[in-house]
């Protein structure tokens, strides 16, 4: 039989147009790739992390701007996860319903005007159900108003370090001022799992009966991939199909967000490939918590009484305006020029895996520009959209009457006189609490802090140690006598509970 080459070149065609268009389909749906298959899927966004040491196995556009949906609804649940544990509210308290509560749009239980609900059935039915109703509830319960409590979730975002993230409501329905970006999803959840192991196992639920009815986990991902153990989804028109998951199997620890997916399907489909490619490079070495957590002493419930204050006294060095960046809190615990560090640590060689402070800086800190000093790196959270070089969420929404973001503020750097500093001493695990511009000034809140906290930092040994970088230099305010890294987290937790940041490192 003759050799028909027409033939073979035609075949040849044909296969490689089947061929683009199945790479340029996979870049769409899947990866997200750049380019052209990037610009016709503009929602996406996808961010892995390893939790075990914070290093960054994935990301595809993690910093700009997308909308949350109902991954809004993780946060509605950390604070009241907050609530629960400092006791102020309690599983089986009865909620009342609100006619606003009532009438939200689906997804929902269908709550009528004065009835109830549980905390527990609210827990279960945003988890499940995504309810908007409940969420509105219990934002009701906790703050009096869903306005209130969005700006508390806005306060407790950026205090988490999610410094590009906004909220406006509960639930994540559609509203433009309402913003977050992969990156910052990733960090809530990983922020969900360590601060709250008690309460975390709820997002793990694949069904619960609501007074006679089975309401089934809308998270397919939970059965499809070993070792997944939540946590939420999420969808409006104007995200697409978002989705962020946390994987803990055979010592590894791995959590991963993807927004835009055009079908639930192809988002799951997605998430499950992202975890086969980057469950195989996570470690199995756990080198501790990487999101700091602060407990704030001020969680209320709503009453008719002002919102005050039941704690106190508030640390001299606590800022009583703006609010404490995530490179400040990287400098207060590294004692480091967080901005000229930040603007130098890319690219780094992508061999050395990311670990302590490098890994917390790049998985959850915004690059941003080198600065001149230590005190020039301090930026407020709150920054127009337009001083951001950080691209909106491209879809348009119905605009919404907006809320103001929460004030958040500053370190005070209020220059001391210079002091003489205690010799270094041997101790293997040390605890710091800041890093300042002067040793007067870190002995000074290292005495406060020891008398505030009492006997968990009675034996405990106040010293500074200088560190220069960035033509300046910073005084890190560490406690030592610390022999294991159990003894100084034990320490680290009782100042966390005097609203002191810290954090434990070897020495």
């Amino acid at each position: 039989m003759p050799f028909d080459l027409s033939q073979l070149r035609r075949a040849a065609r044909s296969a490689i147009k089947l061929s683009a268009v199945a790479v340029i389909g996979a870049g769409v749906l899947l990866s997200g790739a750049t380019g052209e298959a990037g610009a016709a899927n503009p929602k996406y966004a996808g961010f892995v992390i390893d939790a075990n040491n914070g290093k960054v196995l994935y990301q595809d556009r993690a910093d700009e701007y997308r909308y949350p949906a109902s991954l809004t609804k993780m946060m509605t649940l950390y604070l009241t996860f907050e609530a629960l544990k400092s006791g102020k509210i309690h599983k089986g308290d009865k909620m009342p319903v609100s006619a606003y509560a009532s009438g939200r749009p689906p997804s929902k239980l269908g709550l009528r005007p004065g009835t109830t609900i549980t905390v527990e059935e609210a827990i279960y039915s945003l988890v499940t159900k995504s309810a908007n109703d409940a969420a509105v509830v219990l934002a009701e319960y906790l703050a009096g108003s869903e306005a209130q409590f969005a700006r508390r979730m806005t306060d407790k975002a950026h205090r988490l370090g999610m410094t590009r993230t906004e909220f406006r409501n509960a639930n994540g329905l559609p509203n433009p001022d309402q913003h977050t970006t992969a990156r910052d999803m990733a960090t809530l959840g990983i922020a969900l799992r360590e601060h709250f192991p008690e309460y975390y196992d709820y997002f793990s639920t694949r069904s619960f009966n609501f007074r006679g009815r089975r309401i089934g986990n809308h998270n397919r991902v939970l059965n499809r991939y070993n070792g997944v153990d939540g946590i939420k989804t999420g969808y409006i028109n104007a995200s697409g199909f978002n989705l962020v998951t946390s994987v803990k199997t055979d010592g590894k620890s791995v959590v991963a967000a993807v927004f835009g997916g055009t079908s639930g399907r192809s988002r799951d489909d997605h998430m499950v490939d992202l975890l086969k490619r980057y469950m195989p490079k996570a470690s199995r070495r756990d080198t501790g918590p990487l999101i700091a957590a602060k407990p704030n002493p001020n969680v209320q419930v709503a009453s008719a009484e002002p919102d005050l204050p039941k704690r106190g006294p508030i640390p001299d060095f606590r800022p009583a305006t703006g609010g404490i960046s995530i490179n400040d809190r990287i400098a207060m615990a590294y004692g480091s020029d967080a901005g000229n560090e930040i603007a130098a640590r890319m690219p780094l060689p992508t061999s050395r895996p990311l670990v302590g402070r490098d890994a917390i800086r790049a998985a959850l800190v915004d690059d941003r520009p080198a600065l001149s000093n230590a005190a020039a790196a301090i930026l407020p959270l709150a920054r127009p959209a337009a001083a951001r070089a950080v691209k909106r969420p491209s879809e348009p929404l119905m605009r919404q009457a907006s809320v103001d973001g929460a004030a958040t503020g500053s370190i005070d750097r209020e220059t001391a006189a210079e002091v003489v500093q205690p010799s270094k001493p041997s101790s293997p695990w040390v605890v710091q609490i800041a890093a300042t511009e002067s040793a007067s000034q870190a002995m000074s809140m290292l005495s406060k802090a020891k008398a505030a906290v009492g006997s968990p930092l009675a034996q405990a040994e106040p010293f500074t140690e200088s560190i220069s970088t960035g033509g300046s230099t910073l005084y890190r305010a560490r406690f030592a006598g610390f022999g294991s890294k159990d003894q100084a987290w034990k320490a680290c937790a009782a100042l966390k509970n005097r609203s002191y940041n810290c954090y434990a490192v070897p020495n």
